[in-house]
């Protein structure tokens, strides 16, 4: 055997030398052990060796780590794994990105982990892209069916409501279009509940201000149409009676968004003969109940 190897020759240990006669002069010639085999399963080997496979299953970890925080509260890393059927190790790499991301926190002197404030910018930017106008045409539309008048959804436009939404019961025998009409806040039911849940310096300004009046039925003065706000608030939900037109009877509940924060009122109106003033109570429980109902397709949980 030649005691030195040729330039650009490397010897490799397990090789035999005369592997490499073979190659060229000043290149270097590069090997690699044949690799052994491993006894891993999918879900042990490393996600850079798994692939997309592997990455999915990361992503599919990671939403039920934030719906095991959603439905408990809090739990720590053993409580997370056991949810999950990983070991505590996956589970606290998983909890790692998550709180890097700031979806997820941490209670230092516990180790209990919660939702963070970025499910709450997440949920705010989905939320955004709900159009109540849209969301509500079938709750509008069941809410006509059940009461057989006409049903409204309105959103705050300035110092009044407009109405974005409307839709005919089979008993509506006037074919009057609110569409895009503003009303007074303070002598519609609508306009009523958008008033009650505005900050209080801004209610305050337009509960001050000269109030017109519509028909002799018409609120004008500040002090009681505070005390019919209050009501609303304590109700959850407002009537009128022939107070922006004679002959017009409405009611209506406020719909909410995914923060609790009222977005819009949704109601129904009728004429006075058929919507008579002791029945309003009952048919406002009816508008209340299609709020809630769209307040849900609107993100808010209660």
């Amino acid at each position: 055997m030649r005691n030195r190897i040729q330039a650009g020759e490397r010897a490799v240990k397990g090789f035999p030398a005369d592997a490499f006669r073979g190659a060229p002069r000043g290149h270097r010639v590069v090997t690699q052990r044949p690799m052994a085999k491993t006894t891993d399963t999918a879900d042990d080997r490393p996600e850079e060796r798994r692939g997309g496979a592997g990455s999915v299953q990361s992503v599919d970890r990671a939403v039920s780590v934030l719906e095991i925080l959603a439905k408990l509260g809090e739990a720590g890393v053993t409580e997370i794994s056991e949810e999950l059927g990983v070991h505590k190790s996956t589970a606290f790499r998983i909890l790692g990105v998550l709180e890097n991301r700031g979806l997820v926190e941490q209670e230092r002197d516990r180790g209990k982990y919660y939702l963070g404030a970025g499910v709450l910018r997440l949920a705010g930017a989905a939320a955004i892209r709900l159009d109540i106008s849209q969301e509500g045409q079938p709750v509008c539309r069941a809410l006509a069916e059940d009461t057989g008048e006409t049903a409204n959804i309105a959103v705050l436009d300035g110092d009044a409501a407009v109405n974005i939404m409307q839709a005919r019961g089979s008993a509506a025998v006037t074919a009057y279009n609110w569409l895009g009409r503003r009303t007074p806040l303070h002598a519609t039911a609508s306009g009523k509940v958008l008033l009650a849940h505005l900050p209080a310096p801004r209610r305050e300004t337009l509960v001050t201000r000269k109030l017109p009046r519509f028909t002799e039925r018409t609120l004008i003065t500040a002090a009681g149409l505070r005390a019919q706000l209050a009501a609303v608030l304590e109700d959850g939900f407002a009537c009128t009676s022939e107070e922006l037109e004679i002959g017009l009877n409405a009611v209506a509940a406020p719909v909410r968004a995914h923060d609790g924060a009222v977005i819009g009122a949704i109601g129904v109106s009728g004429p006075a003969y058929r919507m008579e003033r002791q029945l309003l109570p009952e048919l406002a429980e009816r508008a209340a109940k299609a709020a809630a109902d769209l307040s849900r397709l609107m993100g808010f949980p209660g």
